[in-house]
């Protein structure tokens, strides 16, 4: 059992009951608030996220949370997943509603472009896998036979390859797990994703994130 307590990030935009069911499993004290002093006060962070870039923006500026966000982790180096449009947020910019975002990564979100002989679906939904070679605590027991429920019409368009995790392959790769230090991120809905879910959730919740210097 965990003795960490997690919160997970309200801010008006996230599928935060299967979230918090799904952690509370894993052991540990889980709870869902927007409160600044509940958020600086958390061990670990989930930035959950399901709609639109700009209006998540908006709502986390109108509640002050970009503030106490960039105190909890940058400052507080308090370790944090970004889910779906959690991961999205942490980029410096995204194409949905021209908005800028987290900047935590040097990253910019952009829309499938299919304009190619490819005639696939946008949104991107259902299930996929991961691609990758270098190992990470983000994927200790991750297969690669291993299935990610993914829904998004945007992804990640990263100016430094060292920040990505996994790939996942949609007419092209895109960058579907990422890390820095103490920041992760995934394109997935790993509480939505069966076993493969679980056990990055697992290693987010139970890694020990000791050697953070940034």
């Amino acid at each position: 059992m965990l003795n960490d307590k997690i919160v997970v990030v309200d801010y008006g935009m996230g599928n935060l009951h299967s979230v918090v069911k799904s952690l509370s499993r894993l052991g540990g004290e889980v709870l869902s608030s927007s409160d600044a002093d509940i958020i600086l006060s958390a061990s670990k962070l989930i930035l959950p996220g399901v709609g639109h870039f700009a209006k998540a923006m908006e709502n986390i500026q109108s509640l002050s949370l970009d503030a106490v966000l960039h105190q909890a982790v940058l400052e507080n180096k308090i370790p944090v997943l970004g889910i779906c449009l959690g991961m999205q947020l942490m980029s410096q910019y995204s194409e949905e509603g021209q908005q800028k975002g987290l900047g935590w990564f040097d990253a910019n979100v952009v829309r499938f472009d299919f304009r190619s002989t490819d005639h696939l679906r946008i949104p991107h939904m259902g299930w996929n896998q991961l691609s990758f070679s270098d190992p990470h605590p983000m994927l200790i027991d991750v297969d690669l036979s291993d299935e990610f429920y993914f829904v998004h019409a945007y992804h990640w368009q990263c100016n430094n390859a060292a920040y990505t995790v996994a790939n996942t392959n949609y007419s092209y790769p895109f960058a579907s797990a990422v890390a820095r230090s103490h920041i992760w991120g995934v394109q997935f809905h790993p509480e939505k994703s069966r076993m493969g879910g679980e056990k990055i959730l697992r290693n987010f919740l139970f890694h020990r994130f000791e050697d953070v210097t940034e």
